[in-house]
């Protein structure tokens, strides 16, 4: 069995970045939307600030109160798309409810769609298109490339069928770069277990803690958690620890390789928001 540290490729990634943005003429410039003061969006984007700065990036957060209308959102949008010294933009999810989501990724220019949301993306990405991928499965994708985990005619199952994670992790793998056969499993997938224990590679992004367990998983099984859940714990100070969508402990043994939680996917995903501004700032993909 061996560990899948993505704390390791996005550290080699990183180190590339530096070394690319250094000799590029125009540094590229991220800029981020946060709406309230939720906990963990302030978190996210604490660590986005930081990392632009290690990398080199020009980067700045753009805080807008809870009481923001979505009319002013859309128009806070509107000035980023016209502004050309930024490259790209995130806005920070989740947003107060008064607040349309998909009316806001839709406002977004898709040149500057560094998250990836945009349905243009999205579209350019499912038939083979250069696109913006969401960060996360872009991250998956290069772990995959990095520990040369073969893919191609495995049989692949994706446990979830979010916009962010799932839906494109399904298409990402099926296509020709990867070659897996894929099934998408679901809340409402008869024989779970079963769809699950056919699988020589499966991607836990469903948001349920510890929900795959050893019997779900076959011997020599590639198996990627993309969960993240805070439980209660007495073996820790503060009384919680992290934990995935797999039941670690019972399912490393049984495969080849495997994502621990924290540490796996995590790390990646930030990274791949960075790669996708540097090809923002370079117009790689809307030339």
């Amino acid at each position: 069995m061996q560990i899948i540290d993505g704390k390791h490729v996005a550290a080699t990634f990183k180190m590339q970045m530096q070394q690319e943005v250094a000799q590029m003429s125009v540094k590229p410039c991220l800029v981020a939307i946060l709406v309230g003061n939720d906990g963990a969006s302030e978190t996210y984007v604490g660590h986005k600030e930081k990392m632009c700065a290690e990398i080199g990036f020009e980067s700045r957060v753009d805080r807008l109160s809870a009481q923001t209308t979505e009319t002013e959102l859309l128009d806070h949008i509107k000035m980023l798309n016209n502004d050309e010294r930024v490259h790209g933009f995130i806005v920070q999810m989740p947003l107060p409810n008064h607040i349309d989501e998909q009316k806001v990724i839709e406002a977004i220019d898709p040149r500057k769609d560094v998250d990836g949301f945009h349905p243009v993306n999205v579209g350019r990405m499912v038939i083979g298109l250069p696109s913006y991928v969401s960060a996360t499965p872009k991250g998956i994708c290069d772990l995959l490339k990095f520990y040369n985990i073969e893919t191609s005619g495995k049989n692949c199952v994706v446990i979830g069928r979010s916009n962010i994670v799932g839906r494109p992790m399904s298409n990402l793998l099926s296509d020709k770069e990867f070659n897996c056969t894929v099934t998408v499993a679901h809340s409402r997938t008869q024989n779970l277990k079963e769809v699950c224990a056919g699988a020589d590679i499966i991607v836990a992004a469903l948001g349920k803690a510890e929900f795959v367990t050893a019997d779900m998983v076959k011997p020599g099984a590639v198996v990627i958690d993309v969960g993240i859940t805070r439980i209660k714990s007495d073996k820790t100070k503060n009384g919680w620890k992290l934990v995935g969508d797999v039941k670690y402990d019972e399912v490393a043994p049984k495969c080849s390789f495997i994502t621990p939680v924290p540490g796996g996917v995590g790390p990646m995903t930030i990274i791949s928001l960075m790669r996708n501004t540097i090809m923002a700032a370079n117009n790689e993909i809307y030339k």
